[in-house]
C-alpha cells in the first residue's frame, strides 16, 4: 500500500507544472506531493529492514518504492 501511496503523489509531483516562476501555490504542490512521496517511500524501506520482512519479501519488492523515493528527492531539488 505505501508504494502505491507513493506512487500517485511522485506522479502528481511530476506531472503539476508551475505557470511562472510567481505560481507559489504550484511550487508548493510539488514539494507536498514529494515530501508524502518519501516519507511513504521511507516508511517502506523501514519496514522492510525488519528482519522478519525481509525474509519474506526481497529486494524486487522495494526497488520500486525507493526508485519513487530517489525521484521525488530529484525533483524536489529540481523544483526548489
Amino acid at each position: 500500500m505505501l508504494s502505491v501511496i507513493a506512487a500517485y503523489f511522485c506522479w502528481t509531483a511530476m506531472t503539476i507544472r508551475p505557470s511562472g516562476s510567481w505560481d507559489d501555490d504550484a511550487y508548493g504542490g510539488i514539494v507536498l506531493s514529494c515530501v508524502v512521496t518519501l516519507a511513504a517511500a521511507g516508511s517502506a524501506v523501514a519496514l522492510w529492514l525488519l528482519p522478519s520482512v525481509r525474509r519474506v519479501m526481497g529486494w524486487a519488492w522495494i526497488a520500486p518504492v525507493t526508485v519513487l523515493g530517489v525521484a521525488a528527492a530529484v525533483r524536489w531539488g529540481i523544483s526548489g
